[in-house]
């Protein structure tokens, strides 16, 4: 079975990816900080009939992040899907003027660094298989810096400059990497489809090669 690892699962949309995957065959592995809510999540879901494990991990500590992939790999089966989308801590959004050099370095390690260790633990058997796909979530400041969400107007664009890069790098060896930007909270947004459609817009940037970026919505019509 086919791997999707959920860096950042919770029961709003790491949940409706879990099951959106889930539907498709694939086998899951959800990673975020606390093992006894992602056990409640795995329960839930295996109930449901999939094949779902959780594995505590904290993303701004790079052994225990690794660590948590490869113990997924190893009894999942290798990752060919990984999703990067761990909530920001509110402490990310205060204003510029509040910024200090710990926040911004703890931010980018929460974002871009995180990134960057979870893609080198699972892109050697991507490309050793010449398929697979690294999907990110950000939201509006990955586009458009704001003063009042500082410590996310660094790391954010920070993640997707690394992402672009890997996009443009792994193109011609059937590595997808994408990115969707959803500029306000999902709930808030009032969608059509609600959180089951955004699902069905990260399955369609795995099944589907596209352009690196995609905008959930107008950058102008969020409410972040």
């Amino acid at each position: 079975m086919p791997v999707i690892a959920i860096i950042g699962a919770g029961p709003g949309l790491g949940a409706a990816v879990a099951r959106r995957f889930g539907r498709e065959g694939f086998s899951i592995a959800l990673i975020s900080r606390n093992q006894s809510k992602l056990d409640s999540m795995a329960a839930e879901l295996t109930a449901a009939g999939f094949t779902v494990s959780g594995y505590a991990a904290d993303v701004r500590v790079p052994a225990a992040l690794e660590d948590a992939l490869a113990r997924a790999a190893a009894e999942l089966g290798p990752i060919n899907t990984l999703q990067y989308s761990p909530l920001p801590s509110r402490d990310y959004l205060k204003p510029v003027l509040e910024m200090t050099p710990e926040l911004a370095l703890e931010a980018l390690q929460f974002s871009a660094l995180g990134l960057i260790h979870a893609v080198r633990t699972v892109l050697p058997a991507m490309r050793q298989a010449g398929s697979g796909s690294i999907i990110m979530i950000n939201g509006g400041t990955s586009v458009k810096a704001r003063a009042d969400f500082a410590g996310t107007s660094v790391a954010f664009p920070a993640e997707s400059a690394y992402g672009e890069m890997l996009h443009d790098a792994l193109e011609g060896e059937g590595v997808r990497v994408s990115q969707l930007v959803i500029p306000g909270g999902i709930p808030q947004l009032q969608l059509d489809n609600g959180i089951d459609g955004v699902a069905d817009r990260i399955w369609d940037l795995h099944a589907v090669a596209g352009p690196f970026r995609t905008m959930l919505i107008p950058l102008e019509d969020g409410r972040e």
